[in-house]
């Protein structure tokens, strides 16, 4: 993701926002049907994925998209904070941001003609949002500097990792509450964070964002993140990163563990442009679209993509021998604001830390 992200000379760490250099160029074949500027709201990390598949978009109904790019919970506060007013189009981002922006009337129901391929559990069943790309979580590290990589969770508390180690603000990003859900899903809440207290000691600083760490990770500024199979593979084999995606064990014995993230897409309600932005929510979820998924390393949410070439493949040895966990998101929906909340006072507070911490340029 990041590569592409310096080919296009975007700011990193705080949102991005491009448009108009995937615009198809030929104005004056425009039918009358034009669907004008649609605004997408999207998590970072897709940057790849968009840039093969959005310009056909803006080809076949002479659109132009405009993108705005953060972490996760980032462009849902931009949503809130919009309300009255939204900008916004189309979102993407991961539970349990969806289901806060549904909860809090962000999202507009639609029935997208495309939702029949997905199965039940993976959209809302009145159609606020839809799962647009299955992604799983993970750690990861820079195999040129670090021959041993850490296996369980407690070899991060290990003096060796002393400010080595990052993860995105669960505040601001979908990856790093990502690593919040699953701790307290292994060991409860009290365990959880008695556990990222400790890990703190060893922690340099968070990001708003997760993507930017690949590139940290690269550079040998951080040995280990925290991170999504999909992005890191991306950022590993096409971004020429060195890193490796990497599952944590939550003991010796135990097999390493992970659960499903996925990519989710919605409506903004009262959209600028309803009428583009339910275009394009037909058109990430078609089977022309779903298809490129495997090109960036995701899975398709279509249950009738099948996986085919060596990236499915690789995604799939990725996974081999990894638990998935299944997450209840209407628990964590329930008690993110708390987790949020005593992240920042216990585990930050704890060393005096700020709360929104950025990575240096």
């Amino acid at each position: 993701m990041e590569n592409g992200v310096d080919q296009l000379g975007l700011c990193v760490g705080a949102h991005r926002l491009w448009g108009g250099g995937w615009t198809d160029r030929s104005a004056g074949k425009r039918s009358s049907s034009s669907l004008g500027t649609v605004t997408l709201y999207t998590s970072d990390g897709l940057e790849d994925y968009y840039k093969a598949v959005i310009p056909e978009f803006e080809k076949k109904y002479g659109a132009k998209v405009q993108m705005v790019a953060d972490g996760s919970g980032a462009v849902v506060n931009r949503l809130k904070v919009e309300k009255d007013n939204p900008k916004a189009d189309v979102v993407v981002t991961m539970p349990p941001f969806i289901q806060a922006a549904q909860k809090d009337g962000l999202l507009e129901a639609y029935a997208s003609p495309e939702s029949a391929a997905i199965p039940v559990d993976q959209k809302d069943s009145a159609g606020h949002w839809y799962t647009f790309i299955n992604n799983y979580v993970n750690f990861v590290y820079n195999p040129r500097l670090t021959s041993s990589p850490p296996s369980t969770f407690q070899d991060l508390l290990q003096p060796t990792y002393k400010d080595k180690i990052a993860y995105s603000n669960p505040i601001s990003a979908g990856d790093g509450m990502a690593v919040i859900i699953l701790l307290e899903k292994l060991w409860g809440e009290d365990q959880a964070f008695s556990y990222l207290k400790q890990l703190e000691q060893n922690v340099k600083f968070h990001t708003k964002g997760t993507g930017y760490l690949d590139v940290l990770i690269n550079r040998g500024e951080i040995a280990v993140a925290n991170g999504d199979l999909q992005m890191d593979m991306a950022d590993k084999t096409v971004g020429g990163l060195s890193l490796s995606p990497l599952f944590l064990k939550p003991s010796q014995d135990a097999k390493p563990v992970t659960f499903a993230d996925p990519y989710v897409i919605g409506l903004v309600k009262n959209a600028p442009n309803s009428r583009g932005g339910k275009a394009l929510i037909d058109f990430l979820l078609s089977k022309e679209a779903q298809a490129h998924t495997y090109d960036i390393y995701g899975i398709p949410a279509r249950s009738d993509v099948s996986p085919s070439g060596d990236k499915a493949t690789a995604v799939k040895q990725a996974l081999n021998g990894v638990q998935i966990v299944t997450i209840d998101w209407n628990h964590v929906l329930d008690n993110q604001k708390k987790w949020q909340d005593r992240w920042q006072s216990e585990v930050l507070g704890a060393y005096g830390k700020q709360g929104s911490v950025t990575a240096p340029q």
